[in-house]
């Protein structure tokens, strides 16, 4: 008999494998990389945020409503500082250092909103917020990724054509009556919105690693685009399959395996070209 939490999280597993898996390929063709260290701030902060929040409407729900909605305001920023003549990394660097900041601050509001009230159970969602201990996730935690991953899918799907020509000919979708600054802005919102919906399975620690290397070594594999994309959601699917099932019998946080997985699959294809 399968156990309930280890359902969840494989279910869980394959939502974000097929969110991962198609957003690694744009997020190394576009250059995004960097992007995702700027996600990387935004989504701590709003975890701070979101649980002071919570702290103040004893609600622990608005840990990933709150994470959402800064990590959308943040990519935003950054299109909109892009949009105003700034580098793609000068624009990530302002705004990463600014919302660091900010985090900071917001972890010594936080200690003072945690004074006042000598229990509540934060401990459990600051673990797994940090290191994706996907085995802690609630049927309401899976509902809201099925759903919400369901949308951001469609949306990446139907967007994907128009992605990748912006990728690798920007100058080619303007001149096709494209609005590649509009369809740049898009897909900031989505690698800030999956991020955001998947970091408590993933690990706000590991978010970084498990986003660009899938897609990093699909195009060290092959540069057929169709290729690209199945190797990226066939590794990112097995590699969190794995873990899931490997952290069920040695109790170490899969997030952690995953990664390791990728790294040595990136440094084996790394030292044999």
């Amino acid at each position: 008999m399968i156990p309930e939490y280890l359902l969840r999280a494989v279910l869980a597993s394959i939502m974000v494998s097929v969110l991962l898996g198609m957003l690694s390929p744009l997020i190394n063709a576009k250059g995004l990389a960097f992007l995702t260290h700027a996600l990387f701030h935004a989504l701590l902060f709003g975890a701070v945020l979101g649980m002071i929040l919570g702290l103040l409407f004893e609600n622990l729900s608005l840990v990933m409503l709150t994470a959402l909605a800064v990590t959308v305001t943040v990519v935003l920023i950054i299109a909109q500082l892009e949009k105003a003549g700034f580098s793609p990394d000068s624009a990530v660097g302002i705004v990463a250092s600014f919302v660091a900041g900010l985090t900071v601050l917001g972890f010594g509001v936080l200690y003072k909103v945690m004074a006042d009230r000598p229990y509540f159970p934060l401990s459990q969602s600051i673990v797994s917020y940090l290191t994706g201990e996907i085995f802690l996730i609630t049927l309401n935690d899976l509902t809201a990724l099925v759903l919400g991953g369901a949308l951001l899918f469609f949306t990446m799907l139907f967007l994907y054509r128009d992605f990748l020509y912006l990728s690798f000919d920007p100058e080619g979708v303007e001149s096709y009556g494209g609005n590649a600054r509009a369809y740049l802005t898009i897909l900031y919102v989505l690698v800030g919105a999956i991020g955001a919906l998947i970091v408590q399975t993933v690990g706000l620690i590991t978010l970084q690693v498990v986003a660009v290397l899938p897609g990093a070594i699909a195009l060290m594999v092959s540069s057929d685009v169709r290729k690209v994309l199945a190797v990226s959601l066939l590794l990112t699917l097995a590699v969190q399959l794995s873990s899931v099932v490997l952290a069920y019998f040695t109790d170490i946080p899969p997030s952690g395996l995953a990664t390791i997985m990728l790294g040595v699959i990136y440094g084996v294809l790394l030292f044999r070209r």
